[in-house]
């Protein structure tokens, strides 16, 4: 808890993610309202235009996760100190997991502005559901990689690179659990199948992560 509140009193102060985040994905609904020169997108389309600008969206705030613990002494700070490695690993994902939500909470309504129908409220339960799933599943691996590159020269280039193919599955399920949602007219329900996968994937990477970390933090 310690460390999380040192992240978020350090994200207020600097306002170097979270901003920068939703400001991305508002700009790239604005760039999609403009390029497909239609009042409204449904199903495929809309789920995959969302997902795909979340996806963006929250690389810039994994490549930021570290940085300051990196440069300015925190991983040597954090090792000499008497406590579980795994402290770090919790806080920052949940940190990382807060910078997600606000960025949904920003830009979920400007989707809903510039790319559907006035209302999205009979999607929003199952929507909800989705976001939550894909959300760990960012968190899990995002959290992962960014531990694993801070410390390279071209970490700017690395995180994405290593992270978007990981996070494809991601993608993927959330784009096909939320299309039905995103439909015109009355909205499907949701796939369990799909909500399975998003489960099982966050389940296993969150797994990974949590083996890999106390490696990662001390090499």
């Amino acid at each position: 808890m310690a460390v999380l509140r040192k992240e978020l009193l350090v994200e207020l102060r600097t306002l170097e993610s979270v901003p920068g985040m939703a400001l991305f994905a508002v700009t790239t609904f604005v760039v999609f309202h403009f390029a497909l020169n239609r009042s409204s997108v449904d199903a495929d389309l809309a789920a995959g235009i969302l997902w795909v600008t979340l996806l963006f969206a929250s690389m810039l705030g994994i490549n930021r996760l570290f940085v300051a613990d990196a440069d300015q002494g925190g991983f040597d700070a954090f090792l000499l100190a008497p406590v579980d490695r795994t402290a770090m690993l919790a806080a920052k994902a949940l940190a990382l997991l807060i910078y997600v939500v606000a960025l949904e909470l920003v830009a979920v309504p400007a989707f809903a502005l510039l790319l559907l129908e006035p209302s999205i409220g009979h999607a929003l339960p199952g929507l909800l559901a989705v976001l939550a799933l894909g959300d760990l599943g960012i968190v899990a691996i995002g959290t992962m990689v960014a531990a694993l590159t801070v410390r390279t020269r071209a970490r700017d280039l690395l995180g994405p690179l290593l992270a978007l193919p990981l996070l494809v599955p991601v993608v993927i399920g959330g784009a096909r659990a939320s299309s039905p949602l995103l439909a015109l007219g009355p909205p499907g329900g949701l796939s369990a199948r799909w909500l399975l996968t998003l489960g099982l994937y966050d389940l296993l990477f969150g797994l990974i992560a949590y083996a890999l970390f106390d490696f990662l933090v001390e090499d």
